[in-house]
């Protein structure tokens, strides 16, 4: 998607305003932060003021934000649908400010494996929650009953491995690049 100036010009300014009421801060809040008047604030968020970079960058640092979050035109980046794998029972969707994260939604039928061996090991970090039904995590040598609606996050360096307990789970992952690495597609998380 392209925008024009008047577009992109806008954009910010709204940024600006919407980044200032999150934080519940007044015009004069904003603008003591930032070392500009409330009345070149107020000028600068309401359109009637040219927008200068070095005024940018010094609102951007005063909202906890970056120039380039600040001034990000581009919305093409916005995943709408997951990738679906019908083979594996996975849906998948790619994070895009990281792009070696993904989230990976999967049900699960089969108990952990009763084998140490079984359990995988490798670098990352996971983090998983449970929409239904209840898992199990086994972690070294650890055994983790996850129920509906709790969440788990671990390091990927210990073995570990999951599965349903009682029936039918289904859960939602989140996987950093290592993490993705260590589950080649097609295996279970």
């Amino acid at each position: 998607m392209t925008q024009d100036n008047g577009e992109l010009d806008s954009l910010v300014r709204k940024r600006i305003r919407a980044l200032r009421v999150a934080q519940g801060w007044s015009l004069e809040e904003l603008a003591a932060r930032a070392k500009v008047s409330q009345s070149t604030l107020s000028r600068i968020e309401n359109g009637q003021r040219r927008l200068a970079l070095d005024q940018l960058a010094t609102l951007a640092r005063a909202l906890d934000t970056s120039l380039d979050q600040l001034v990000e035109a581009d919305t093409d980046d916005v995943v709408i649908s997951p990738v679906i794998d019908g083979t594996h029972g996975l849906m998948r969707w790619p994070i895009k400010a990281d792009p070696g994260m993904s989230v990976v939604r999967q049900r699960m039928t089969n108990p952990p494996p009763d084998s140490p061996s079984r359990m995988r090991a490798h670098p990352g970090r996971e983090w998983l929650v449970v929409l239904s039904g209840t898992a199990v995590l086994l972690l070294g040598n650890r055994r983790i009953r996850v129920e509906t609606n709790q969440a788990v996050e671990f390091p990927t360096m210990l073995p570990h491995a999951i599965g349903a307990e009682g029936g039918p789970c289904e859960i939602m992952g989140i996987f950093d690049r290592d993490a993705r690495r260590g589950h080649p597609r097609g295996n279970d998380v």
